[in-house]
């Protein structure tokens, strides 16, 4: 025992070991999504595959819709003695209905991508000029009338239902400045500025290409109702989405689509004397 004389020292205390306390569990909800998957071929467009969807079958029904007032009341006001089929194959009656129809699906994309996604427009679809480089580009279209040379080759039919927009010069002249302005810039925003990104994005550049090429091509089998025809057309769609895949640009892809339907166009004109003799033109495939 100690005294207070003699006080011992007290034991020395062993270090404690630090606590460890778990951090806080939170919970949130609805849960974070999961991260995006990578891209396969540098494609991230803001929207999604049903959109595409969605825009593809909105696009089908306002062309129905739109060409069914026309025709009703063309038919009631202009053509009272014509049935209904006549009015309908009127060639300015059917480009009237697309000029109306692709407008109002002109103005639901933008309203899609700037009010829905909030992203500007002509940014999301990529639609970048190429500047000088448009000068090639504009000569891919040139080029591709190689394969209008090959349906020389190919059982094609002698006459299409596209036939009746050159019987008259008025209507072929009509038909000619659709083919070289609103039409092109609508199939170019729908397969190369909408559907070719989230097809590349899920399965690459390759596949992107091809299954934007096919849907290209079937959708001009009423013009031209010949499977020869629709194949040229779809390898015309391969080479305009490669287009597109290479510049990253969708006004590249328009620039060389209206190189071919353009060039189509004077040569025809120029083999039919400004469109008076269609029967020296052959098979037009734009």
């Amino acid at each position: 025992m100690s005294s207070p004389e003699n006080p011992q020292p007290d034991p020395p205390s062993l270090p404690r070991e630090p606590q460890l306390s778990a951090p806080p569990i939170t919970y949130s909800f609805p849960p974070p999504a999961p991260p995006a998957p990578t891209s396969k071929a540098g494609e991230d467009p803001v929207w999604s595959g049903w959109d595409v969807l969605v825009l593809a079958i909105l696009t089908l029904g306002i062309l129905f819709v739109v060409q069914l007032v026309i025709v009703l009341a063309a038919r009631q006001f202009t053509y009272p003695h014509r049935s209904w089929i006549e009015v309908a194959q009127k060639p300015v009656l059917a480009l009237l209905a697309e000029l109306v129809a692709y407008i109002a699906v002109g103005l639901y994309m933008f309203l899609l991508l700037e009010g829905k996604y909030h992203a500007r427009f002509w940014q999301a679809i990529r639609w970048n000029w190429p500047g000088v480089a448009g000068l090639s580009i504009f000569g891919v279209g040139v080029l591709m009338l190689g394969f209008d040379a090959l349906g020389r080759f190919l059982p094609m039919p002698k006459t299409t239902p596209f036939d009746q927009f050159f019987e008259r010069p008025m209507d072929a002249y009509l038909t000619v400045a659709f083919a070289i302005t609103l039409g092109p810039l609508m199939e170019e925003l729908f397969f190369r500025g909408f559907l070719y990104p989230v097809i590349a994005r899920r399965m690459g550049a390759v596949w992107g290409i091809v299954l934007t090429a096919l849907p290209f091509g079937l959708m001009h089998y009423p013009q031209y109702h010949s499977w020869s025809a629709v194949l040229i057309v779809i390898m015309v769609g391969v080479v305009l989405t490669t287009v597109r895949a290479v510049t990253k640009s969708v006004a590249s892809s328009f620039l060389a689509h209206v190189g071919y339907n353009g060039t189509l166009m004077v040569l025809a004109a120029v083999a039919t004397d400004g469109f008076r003799h269609m029967e020296k033109a052959g098979l037009l495939l734009f």
